[in-house]
């Protein structure tokens, strides 16, 4: 797997924005169920939680979340974990139906970004 770059020295994280599209009219219930049961297991797991956003202009009933990771490596070894932990069936029987689209996206900063 590709490692993360450095900048000027110092390691760089990576940032995966993950995006729902969520059955319309359902998105507090998404909300609500990803709140108490998906995330207390993915703050435990994957750790680095950058920000959570439900969209209100634009693609309606959509959230954007994105996580932080010490590399591409890093991320696979937390997905796995995550994926084995005994907690998460039931977020995924909670909120697997409520999702009609997922996408996801892998962002590296470059050198001048704030966050890296």
């Amino acid at each position: 797997m590709l490692e993360r770059p450095e900048t000027e020295g110092t390691a760089t994280m990576i940032y995966e924005e993950r995006t729902y599209t969520i059955v319309t009219g359902r998105v507090a219930e998404y909300i609500r169920n990803y709140e108490t049961l998906g995330l207390p297991v993915q703050r435990e797991v994957l750790g680095r939680l950058i920000g959570f956003w439900q969209c209100d202009v634009g693609t309606l009933n959509t959230v954007v979340h994105i996580w932080a990771y010490d590399s591409l490596d890093d991320r696979a070894r937390r997905r796995v974990l995550l994926a084995q932990h005994p907690q998460w069936p039931a977020y995924l029987k909670a909120n697997l139906d409520l999702i009609v689209k997922q996408e996801n996206r892998i962002l590296m900063p470059v050198s001048f970004s704030p966050l890296q």
